[in-house]
C-alpha cells in the first residue's frame, strides 16, 4: 500500500486543502482486504465547507479549537478498488503547519498492517476426498442382490425359449 499526499493553500484567507490518493499492491488486493477506516488527528474545521476563513472567525477567532472539534476519517479502498482518494479541508493556520496529517497516515498505515498480518495468516487450502461402501454393507447386501440378478437372467431365458429367441445368459455390468 502507498499513500501520497499533498496540502495546497492559495494566497489569502482561503483554507488549505489536503488530498490524498492510497494505491493497494497486488498482493493486498489478492489477499482480499477488507475497506478499512480510521478517526485521524486531523481536526476538521467548523464550517468545512467554506474555502476561506476571515480573520476573527472560526479558528482565526483566538483558538483553534480543535480539541472540540470533529477529526476527519481516513480510509484505505477495499480489495475491490486499487486506488482511493479523497480531499478534506483543514483548518486556516498562521504558521502553515500540520504535523497531524503526517502522524494520522502513520496511523493508517499501522492500522493497515494489521488487517494484511491477519488476512495474511489465513493460510491456503486445497481438499478432495471420496467416500465409498465399506465392505460389511457390500457382505451384507451382495447376496440379495445377486439373488434378484439371476432370477431376472432366469425369467429373460425361459421368455426367449418360449418365443425362440437366443437362449443365452443377457451381460449384466
Amino acid at each position: 500500500m502507498r499513500i501520497t499526499w499533498k496540502i495546497e493553500k492559495k494566497r489569502g484567507n482561503l483554507r488549505p486543502v489536503l488530498t490524498y490518493t492510497v494505491t493497494l499492491e497486488d498482493f493486498e488486493r489478492a489477499l482480499a482486504t477488507p475497506p478499512l477506516s480510521i478517526t485521524s488527528l486531523i481536526p476538521e474545521p467548523p464550517e468545512s465547507w467554506q474555502e476561506h476563513c476571515w480573520p476573527g472567525q472560526h479558528e482565526r477567532a483566538g483558538r483553534d479549537g480543535s480539541d472540540d472539534r470533529p477529526h476527519y476519517q481516513l480510509s484505505i479502498p477495499s480489495h475491490k478498488g486499487r486506488h482511493g482518494s479523497q480531499s478534506l479541508r483543514l483548518p486556516w493556520r498562521e504558521d502553515n503547519s500540520y504535523p497531524e496529517v503526517e502522524a494520522s497516515f502513520r496511523l493508517l498505515r499501522e492500522a493497515f498492517a494489521r488487517e494484511v498480518e491477519r488476512a495474511g495468516a489465513s493460510r491456503p487450502m486445497h481438499e478432495e476426498n471420496s467416500l465409498e461402501l465399506g465392505g460389511t454393507t457390500l457382505r451384507t447386501v451382495a447376496p440379495a442382490i445377486l439373488g434378484q440378478r439371476f432370477l431376472e437372467a432366469a425369467g429373460k431365458a425361459q421368455a426367449g425359449a418360449c418365443t425362440g429367441q437366443d437362449r443365452r445368459m443377457p451381460h449384466r455390468p
